[in-house]
């Protein structure tokens, strides 16, 4: 490792010799800097290594010196070893090497919520509410494993064979598995369905490799059942692939419409417009963003509103709008480099201000928009005259200086979950009861409820169930300041465990049909599209 450091550094020497050899005097000044720079490094490193009174993790010291350079820089340029690359890339490849299986901790022991279609487990008969109790004989249920030690060694390469041992409900034998390993897709839409009769709304959490085509297919899915305006909703997606964005713009822009462009101080700069051949290029288009919202979302909602191919609705984006160069090093560990801003079609520069060095003050942003009111108070935005920019056809007046700002304000409301239901939430509580319901009564619920629709219009969440949360709530001190606060978790509780029943028995866009009937970010973009 350390050698392969000092090889890094006199090939950037030499590079820095090769350019200052191309250069004239007066230009070579910044090159022989780079190379004396380089050979300090070097040097720095060698005699430390060799001469330093105590023994020195070399490794250690060259990740340490990598990630005190960059933390120097812009808040996004970043480090990741190995292990945290791979986690980082993971979800953006679009599937990984496993068994197949979702599944949730349930008193320390794995429980499979479903098995993925046509995956490894599924094709050997593991069932939704399978115990997952030892893997290669070595028990991973009441030992106190920790949920990765879990997943590493569920997952594995692709052919392997994960021995798996299961408890199933009204079997009293344990049985076991040979599942072989394969690739399973991450898939980037959480949800896609019908909001009323004729509008759709698709949800997606990234922008990956895959995620163009799984976009495609939604649309496709929603069309069929009769969808003529879109709802897109991006709220907390973080971003991902400058190119699936732009992919996923071409579906909704005609040929040769602007839709990022970037620029930057020693890389080419790059312009990205839509293909054309769109799948949805009629139908009107509404965007939700929200503070989470960031770097290819705000890449798309930033084409759908310059373009005014459709309007944007909630709260001013996150504001990431720097380019990361990804450089793979020897040892699987990489360093994701800034070297370009993106800018709307318009001219808008994505990106909000940041001083270099000081990623503390960058990482609190969201909570000083909150304590600004910005977040609940549509008066507690102001921008200067200089942020004002047009968009490309109706010339309607947007803002620059970070972020997309919305064309309908939605406030944050801070007062639909009381204290004593996040409390509630954040000890599991309600997930937990979620996962004892719907191990007792899945068998039950599948075979009275033949469509989800008929599950929406009926089904009540029993009483019994929220009694129970409540009473393990108190035992661990847990309890509401009053009635009406005990009223309103109720309301909330049961919202949440019919959408998480919904999610266990069909899947995540039926969870979001049920949790978003009452979002005032939906209501609002269903309201606006049927004006």
């Amino acid at each position: 490792m350390f050698l392969g450091v000092i090889v890094f550094c006199v090939t950037l020497a030499s590079s820095a010799q090769f350019f200052s050899n191309n250069r004239s005097a007066e230009q070579n000044a910044p090159a022989n800097d780079l190379q004396q720079n380089i050979q300090k490094l070097v040097m720095a490193s060698v005699m430390i290594n060799n001469a330093y009174v105590d023994s020195v993790d070399t490794k250690k010291m060259v990740e340490d010196a990598i990630n005190g350079i960059l933390s120097k820089l812009d808040p996004h340029s970043a480090y990741t070893n190995a292990s945290e690359t791979k986690k980082f890339t993971e979800p953006l490849a679009g599937s990984f090497e496993g068994i197949g299986v979702q599944f949730n901790m349930l008193d320390d022991t794995l429980l499979v919520i479903q098995p993925v279609p046509k995956g490894p487990s599924e094709r050997v008969g593991i069932l939704a509410g399978d115990r997952i109790i030892s893997v290669a004989d070595t028990a991973i249920a009441g030992v106190k494993m920790s949920r990765e030690e879990i997943m590493r060694r569920l997952r594995g390469p692709k052919g392997t064979i994960a021995h798996l041992g299961v408890v199933r409900r009204g079997i009293k034998e344990t049985m076991y598995f040979d599942v072989k390993r394969d690739k399973i897709p991450v898939n980037s839409v959480d949800a896609a369905y019908m909001v009323t009769p004729k509008i759709g709304l698709i949800r997606f959490n990234n922008f990956a490799q895959t995620t163009h085509q799984e976009v495609v297919d939604a649309i496709k899915k929603l069309k069929e059942q009769g969808m003529e305006d879109l709802i897109i909703d991006l709220q907390q997606n973080g971003g991902g692939f400058l190119q699936a964005a732009a992919d996923i713009a071409s579906e909704f822009l005609p040929k040769g419409d602007m839709i990022v462009y970037t620029r930057g101080r020693s890389v080419p700069s790059q312009e990205f417009r839509s293909t054309g051949n769109g799948i949805f290029t009629e139908g009107k288009v509404v965007c939700l963003v929200d503070e989470y919202s960031a770097s290819a979302a705000e890449i798309l909602s930033g084409a759908i509103q310059d373009q005014d191919r459709g309007i944007v609705v909630g709260r001013r984006t996150f504001g990431k709008g720097l380019v990361q160069r990804p450089i793979d090093l020897p040892d699987g560990s990489m360093i994701r480099l800034t070297t370009a801003k993106y800018y709307t079609p318009s001219g808008r520069c994505i990106q909000k201000p940041y001083e270099k060095g000081d990623k503390l003050s960058y990482a609190k942003d969201v909570i000083n928009r909150y304590n600004n009111g910005e977040l609940t108070n549509a008066d507690s935005i102001h921008f200067p005259d200089s942020l004002r920019y047009q968009t490309l056809r109706e010339k309607r007046t947007v803002y620059g200086g970070g972020g997309i700002m919305p064309d309908y304000f939605v406030p944050l409301d801070t007062t639909k979950y009381s204290k004593y239901y996040r409390e509630l939430s954040a000890k599991n509580l309600i997930v937990n009861a979620n996962l004892k319901y719907m191990d007792k009564n899945r068998k039950k619920l599948s075979k009275q409820y033949s469509s989800f629709d008929e599950y929406k219009a009926s089904f009540q969440v029993p009483q019994e169930l929220i009694d129970g949360i409540f009473e393990e709530g108190e035992k661990q001190d847990i309890k509401p300041k009053d009635d009406e606060e005990k009223a309103k978790a109720i309301v909330n509780a049961r919202m949440i465990l019919k959408g998480l029943i919904a999610r266990d028995l069909w899947d995540m866009s039926e969870y979001f049909n049920i949790i978003y009937e009452d979002d005032e970010v939906v209501k609002k973009a269903v309201e606006l599209l049927e004006k």
